[in-house]
C-alpha cells in the first residue's frame, strides 16, 4: 500500500540510525510492528493478578 506521509525529518533519521534501517519503508514496518507488540503487553498487564491459574509447577516439570 502506498501512503504519503508527512514526518519530520530529522526524527525519521534518528529512528534509522538507532534502528539501523537502511529505508524508510522498513524502519515504518518496524515501528508498526512495536507499537502492535506494545499495545498488546500493555492489554495483557490488566489481567495481571485477575486471572487464578491453578497450576502444579512439580506436575509440568515433570512432563
Amino acid at each position: 500500500m502506498r501512503t504519503t506521509l508527512d514526518l519530520p525529518e530529522d526524527l525519521v533519521n534518528e529512528a534509522m540510525e538507532v534502528t539501523k534501517c537502511k529505508t524508510k519503508t522498513e524502519l515504518i514496518k518496524i515501528a508498526l510492528e512495536n507499537i502492535i507488540v506494545k499495545e498488546k503487553v500493555k492489554k495483557l498487564k490488566n489481567y495481571y493478578g485477575k486471572l487464578s491459574l491453578d497450576i502444579d509447577l512439580d506436575l509440568v516439570r515433570e512432563r
